[in-house]
């Protein structure tokens, strides 16, 4: 596995629930991708998984992936929680359903198509990639308001 990208996610909701955009930074090589989008009427959370799954669906063949994220409910819910949740037939320790299990379902299916190293990273403590992530998040956020 020879392709080795640098991932950085970050969401953002205005309200929650509220307008809510997510941004994605790939770095391969000398190569810098960004993306963004939003949704009318969503979550914090939900953004930031959608940047996750964003991220790696762009990747199309697999890589080895140092995906950043400023999110402990995505990094500990994949690195930690996943597979309980899997085996618990998508309930919690508490046997309540799964908040956003869709999405997991979704990040689950794309985290399988490469080799990830997750790693938390402050948000908003200077971190250039992680601040341009937040500033495409927010992006998408405004974007939905001037559409």
């Amino acid at each position: 596995m020879s392709e080795k990208v640098i991932v950085y996610t970050d969401g953002a909701c205005k309200g929650n629930p509220g307008p809510g955009g997510w941004g994605v930074v790939l770095r391969y090589g000398n190569v810098c991708k960004t993306m963004h989008g939003g949704e009318k009427q969503t979550t914090n959370n939900r953004m930031e998984l959608l940047a996750a799954i964003q991220g790696l669906k762009v990747l199309n063949r697999r890589c080895q992936v140092e995906l950043y994220t400023d999110s402990q409910y995505v990094r500990k819910g994949i690195t930690e929680w996943l597979s309980g949740w899997k085996r618990n037939g998508w309930k919690t320790a508490a046997k309540k359903p799964v908040k956003n299990d869709d999405l997991w379902r979704e990040l689950d299916l794309e985290t399988a198509k490469h080799e990830i190293n997750w790693h938390w990273v402050k948000g908003h403590a200077g971190v250039p990639d992680n601040e341009l992530a937040d500033e495409l998040a927010n992006k998408g956020v405004a974007e939905l308001s001037s559409s």
